[in-house]
């Protein structure tokens, strides 16, 4: 049983930010506090965006400017001088990043991708509060703006980094007007691309067609360039060497690897592609740990498949020490082609450019297609609309002005508090068992991609966010973008045994990762899980999401039946969880699995697991997250007798 929230106060986002988006350890480096014993310190000193005082000498430059065209390229000057503050800012994170993994900081290392992802709005949020001065009420109507982005346009030249730069001020303008209805440009500019960018450090097997042995494999864990000792190099190089032969029996011709490292939570990467003898390409990447006796490298990964999984976007973004970002996505695109490309821009930490990728290819798909967005699978959701049309790769939705009368819980704090909790999955460590999302802004899509009973329903039940406008257009004041999957009871409905059998060992494995992230879903029903393209899988609806650690879990284990004295639970406010009815909240289809959920998980269903993760997160334990299978461990560990995250 969950009970319905207490009653929340008038700034409902800002609260759950502060819960969920920010645990103790977080507001320790991000916020300030005791300033931390790691390489970063306290991030609020470490990463000092200058916006605010950027826009107040930019405001000067404005208001002493003589004429229309002189204001608006003063303002252009100073909306760039704060997105160079911010870029500078974020770039400096991937070296921080590869300083905790040298240090062990793990909870700096969480800090600095939950860091990286506001530090975009939080440049915008200092500095467009003075900048609204600027503007006097004409300019809120007529072609100023145009001119201020035209300026902007040229300032920025034919920089790398422009399609950053104009996302920064579009996202500058909606702020500085707060406007509703203005539609934004979501598509790309495509920046010129190496032909061979120089990041690539080629590697040649001197055997060729032979084997490949420590010395070679040595070259390989180089390019991690780590300032920390090594458990055993040298033994890592050779048993390395020895899988390498085991795989690829015909031989190792060349690797073209990353020349820096991939750094995210207790983690880090080397990650390139091999050839072997037969001139086929396949991925490579080996996965690097910091234990007690110093650095070792864990697997290696050689599937496009785990490649994949470890790249996935609900896990946190990586962190990789270089600039050249659009040729790193190319890249790994080229690894991982399966993955939309929109996708890897966000993996690596520029979630804005990954934004309008994916709007990109999601306009695109529905121009070149024949089809219409329609209702998605499965049933309607009681708190969003969700659609999507055939060979897209999202599902799209659109919060409703009110639930459906199939809501559960009794208080409903409104579209900006659903919103809030969709932005602080994105901001959170997802651990491998949370779709990201993207919420895009005054969107703007032809009346002809939706189907007319689709239309109807977002006009009607949506009035306050989908408006038609003129040309034939249909405005979205928002829109969130997930990957496409595959509803955990229609997965069931139509699979195998076997698939089934696994997909819900990882439907418990889901709820353990999203518990050890102090996420609690208080919407339990297996609608709300997805089944992804490699079956694992993962919590995509957010509207009912709590801090785990403001959960009340009771039991009523131990009442004798027939007791009709109401429990003392049932007069708390808040959230209310009876780990004993977990089970029956997830509709599991039959007796057998069931069962099966029972024999792997049985521990989600008692008060003392529950209770004992409430501890950890308490006291700012950072979860470990299993990314890669065991088989490609060079020692795996005997399996866990319990499952728990930790």
């Amino acid at each position: 049983m969950t009970a319905a929230p207490p009653s929340a106060p008038q700034q409902a986002p800002q609260a759950t930010r502060g819960a969920i988006g920010e645990s103790a350890v977080f507001r320790r480096y991000a916020v300030g506090g005791d300033g931390g014993t790691g390489a970063g310190g306290d991030l609020r000193l470490a990463l000092a965006l200058d916006s605010a005082a950027i826009a107040t000498g930019g405001l000067a430059d404005v208001e002493a400017a003589e004429g229309e065209r002189a204001k608006a390229d003063a303002l252009a000057a100073t909306a760039l001088a704060m997105f160079e503050d911010y870029f500078a800012q974020s770039r400096r994170i991937p070296a921080m990043a590869k300083r905790a993994f040298e240090t062990r900081d793990w909870a700096l290392s969480v800090a600095l991708s939950q860091t990286r992802i506001k530090l975009f709005g939080d440049s915008i949020e200092q500095g467009a509060p003075v900048l609204q001065r600027a503007l006097r009420a004409h300019d809120r109507i007529g072609g100023f703006w145009n001119t201020v982005e035209e300026r902007f346009r040229a300032r920025l030249g034919q920089r790398y980094e422009a399609e950053l730069g104009l996302a920064y001020l579009a996202t500058l303008r909606r702020r500085v007007y707060q406007d509703t209805w203005t539609p934004v440009d979501y598509h790309c500019i495509r920046p010129h691309r190496a032909r061979r960018p120089d990041f690539l450090v080629r590697l040649d097997n001197p055997e060729r067609a032979g084997r490949v042995d420590a010395a070679f494999v040595d070259r390989v864990l180089d390019l991690a360039a780590l300032d920390v000792r090594w458990r055993d190099r040298a033994g890592d190089a050779a048993t390395v060497a020895a899988r390498l032969n085991q795989l690829f029996a015909r031989g190792v011709a060349v690797l073209d690897m990353v020349g820096v490292g991939f750094f995210r939570n207790r983690g880090a990467y080397l990650v390139g592609e091999l050839t072997d003898d037969d001139d086929r390409a396949h991925p490579f990447a080996l996965a690097l740990l910091h234990g007690e006796a110093g650095v070792y490298v864990d697997a290696v990964l050689t599937r496009e498949t785990t490649l994949r999984h470890v790249f996935s976007s609900t896990l946190a973004n990586f962190h990789v020490p270089l600039d050249a970002y659009h040729d790193l996505v190319d890249f790994l695109h080229r690894l991982m082609p399966a993955r939309p490309q929109g996708l890897h821009y966000s993996t690596v930490g520029y979630n804005h450019v990954g934004k309008l990728a994916v709007m990109e290819q999601i306009t695109d798909a529905l121009e070149a297609g024949d089809t219409a967005l329609d209702f998605a699978p499965g049933p309607r959701g009681s708190v969003a609309i969700g659609f999507t049309a055939p060979g897209l790769d999202y599902v799209l939705k659109v919060i409703r002005d009110t639930p459906t009368q199939n809501y559960k819980w009794e208080r409903w704090d409104g579209v900006p508090s659903v919103l809030a909790k969709y932005r602080l999955v994105h901001e959170i460590n997802r651990s491998g068992s949370m779709l990201d999302n993207i919420i895009y802004s005054n969107v703007s899509l032809p009346r002809a991609m939706f189907a007319p009973d689709l239309l109807a329903e977002l006009l009607e039940a949506a009035a306050g966010s989908v408006i038609e406008g003129h040309r034939d257009e249909v405005f979205f004041r928002h829109m969130i973008a997930q990957r496409r999957m595959i509803p955990v009871p229609l997965y069931l409905d139509a699979c195998s045994d076997d698939d089934a059998e696994a997909v819900v060992i990882r439907l418990g494995q889901c709820i353990r990762n999203n518990a050890a992230s102090n996420v609690f879903n208080r919407d339990l029903d297996g609608r709300n899980y997805g089944v992804s393209g490699l079956r694992f899988v993962h919590l995509f609806d957010y509207d009912a999401v709590e801090p785990l650690t403001e959960v009340k879990v009771r039991t009523n284990v131990g009442r004798d039946d027939g007791d009709e004295e109401v429990p003392d639970w049932f007069f708390e406010d808040g959230p209310i969880f009876l780990p004993e009815e977990l089970e029956a909240h997830l509709r599991l289809p039959t007796r057998a699995l069931r069962r099966l959920f029972r024999e792997a998980h049985g521990e989600l269903l008692t008060l003392e697991y529950w209770q004992r993760m409430q501890r950890l997160l308490a006291e700012g334990g950072v979860p470990r997250v299993r990314t890669y299978p065991r088989s490609t461990q060079l020692d795996p560990p005997t399996p866990p007798r319990s499952l728990v995250g930790r």
